[in-house]
């Protein structure tokens, strides 16, 4: 993995949810998913407000209003949604797919996806999207930790305090392969130790700490901010956007004992999905998310950052954000080697903890 450094801009992002109309299911559409006047999106956690008061609840009820077109919308983990999406693939039911990497790459690579180019993608950085406009990035994100600020008002500073009996069944990290940011506790670990094997040695430590898995990371924010546990893991958007409602939770970046903090890119990445039953309705919500006006809205509504190179946030939000990340070194993973040797990172990291 290649270390960067990368100018960080305080920019915008959201989190929002809308209800799955309750006859959806994998195998047939409902006279809902059947109606011209729908888009159906399946999407990892971490952009649905917890109160109705996030990015995508004010983007969707903002698209609905301009063009007429419900959004019907399904949530689980990264790879929870791929998998479904893969299941479905002889009757598609999703028209449009948003993941964290790597698991947009997984779903190109299972052909899930087919290629379109967004209005404004081209105010979108070439990093942040694929060259075969396969996916595009709509919330910028980076990776990250929470803690309990009230039972621990000095966040740890490495993982190696992770270790420490005090500890005990109060670490929990989502599952890797499963959740996207589960996987990018792999990801970090494997950078800041120097590779796979010194990673799985200290993750084998760590498992005596772990409460266990979790196949989605936005539930493990709950526990921490009551107490159950006193770390997990995170992304930086999602949890800035649910400290909102939950005032014990405070963002952390673990360093390797003698080392800097780090962080990387966490993007949610969003892809036309391929024979989708709404193929324009999907165009019109990619496009409709890149506009200007909803990336504006990206930091001042949900506590994220813009994917758009002229969006330059100014809000209370993006000034918190961006003296949030100060100090943080912020690295570039090799999307690709991860991409071809994620099945053997998760294996390893299974046998490692017996998980």
């Amino acid at each position: 993995m290649r270390t960067t450094t990368q100018h960080l801009k305080p920019i915008a992002a959201l989190t929002g949810a809308l209800a799955l109309a309750a006859g959806l299911t994998a195998c047939g559409g409902t006279s809902a998913a059947s109606d011209e006047k729908t888009v159906t999106v399946y999407s990892a956690d971490g952009l649905k407000g917890e109160a109705g008061d996030g990015w995508y609840d004010k983007v969707f009820k903002d698209f609905e209003k301009q063009t007429g077109i419900k959004v019907e919308y399904v949530e689980g983990g990264s790879g929870e949604m791929v998998q479904r999406a893969a299941r479905e693939k002889s009757n598609t039911q999703a028209d449009v797919l948003v993941t964290l990497p790597p698991f947009i790459q997984q779903a190109d690579s299972k052909g899930l996806l087919q290629a379109y180019t967004p209005k404004d993608a081209d105010m979108v950085g070439g990093i942040d999207k694929a060259d075969d406009g396969k996916w595009i990035s709509v919330v910028n994100n980076y990776f990250g930790f929470i803690h309990n600020k009230k039972e621990l008002p000095a966040a740890p500073t490495t993982w190696e305090q992770l270790l420490d009996a005090t500890y005990k069944n109060k670490v929990q990290y989502s599952t890797p392969g499963v959740a996207g940011d589960g996987t990018a506790v792999l990801i970090k670990a494997m950078h800041d130790f120097g590779g796979k094997e010194p990673a799985m040695e200290y993750l084998k430590k760590l498992q005596a700490n772990n409460v266990g898995p979790s196949s989605s990371t936005s539930k493990l924010a709950p526990k921490v901010d009551k107490g159950e546990i006193l770390v997990a893991n995170g992304d930086v958007q999602m949890n800035f956007a649910q400290a909102r409602s939950m005032p014990n939770l405070a963002i952390w970046f673990p360093a390797k004992e003698g080392g800097k903090p780090t962080t990387f890119a966490l993007p949610y990445a969003a892809g036309l999905v391929n024979k989708a039953p709404h193929t324009e309705n999907g165009k019109k919500l990619l496009d409709f998310m890149l506009s200007e006006q909803a990336q504006r809205e990206v930091s001042s509504v949900g506590g994220g950052f813009s994917v758009r190179k002229d969006v330059r946030a100014t809000d209370a939000n993006a000034i918190e954000l961006g003296k949030l990340m100060e100090g943080v070194e912020v690295f570039e993973p090799d999307w690709s080697d991860i991409d071809k040797n994620l099945t053997a990172y998760v294996d390893a990291w299974k046998s490692a903890t017996g998980s």
